[in-house]
C-alpha cells in the first residue's frame, strides 16, 4: 500500500465490491469488528484496559497512541499487517495461527453461505474497517 491515500481507496473499493457493504453502509462495521474481537483486550476505548488484559504474561498495547508513536501518523499498514497475523505479535498467537486473518478466512463460507464471495476481498474488508476504526481511536 501507497500511503493514506491508497489506503483509502483500496478501503472504498474492497467496502464496495464486498458483500459486506449493504451491512456496513448501516452500522459502522469497523466499530462492530473492534467491539466483537478487540475491546476484550484493548478495552473500549483502546487503551489496552479490556476485562482480559492482564490475564497473560503479555501487556495489552494501548491503540490510541499508534499515530503519535509513529512520529504522528498513524501506521495503517502496520496495523493492518497486525490483524491480517502478517507482522507477529506474541500476544495474538503464533505465526501458525494469526488470530484474526486466518479466522476471518475459516468464517467466510459460514457467513456467506450459498452467496457467491470472493473470500480475500471478504478478509480484506474486514481488516480494513476494522483498522480504519482503529485510526479514529488515536489520542488527538
Amino acid at each position: 500500500m501507497g500511503g493514506a491515500g491508497s489506503s483509502a481507496a483500496l478501503l472504498i473499493a474492497a467496502a464496495a465490491l464486498s458483500p459486506l457493504s449493504a451491512v456496513a453502509a448501516k452500522t459502522d462495521f469497523g466499530k462492530y469488528e473492534y467491539d466483537s474481537h478487540c475491546a476484550v483486550c484493548h478495552g473500549a476505548s483502546g487503551k489496552g484496559d479490556g476485562p482480559y488484559a492482564g490475564l497473560g504474561d503479555q501487556s495489552v498495547a494501548n491503540l490510541t497512541t499508534l499515530a503519535k508513536r509513529n512520529g504522528g501518523m498513524f501506521p495503517f499498514q502496520r496495523v493492518y499487517e497486525t490483524i491480517d497475523g502478517t507482522v507477529p505479535v506474541k500476544a495474538h498467537g503464533t505465526a501458525d495461527m494469526p488470530i484474526w486473518g486466518q479466522r476471518y478466512r475459516a468464517q467466510a463460507p459460514e457467513v456467506m453461505l450459498d452467496v457467491p464471495y470472493d473470500p480475500e476481498v471478504y478478509v480484506r474488508t474486514r481488516i480494513l474497517a476494522l483498522t480504519e476504526y482503529v485510526s479514529r481511536l488515536q489520542a488527538k
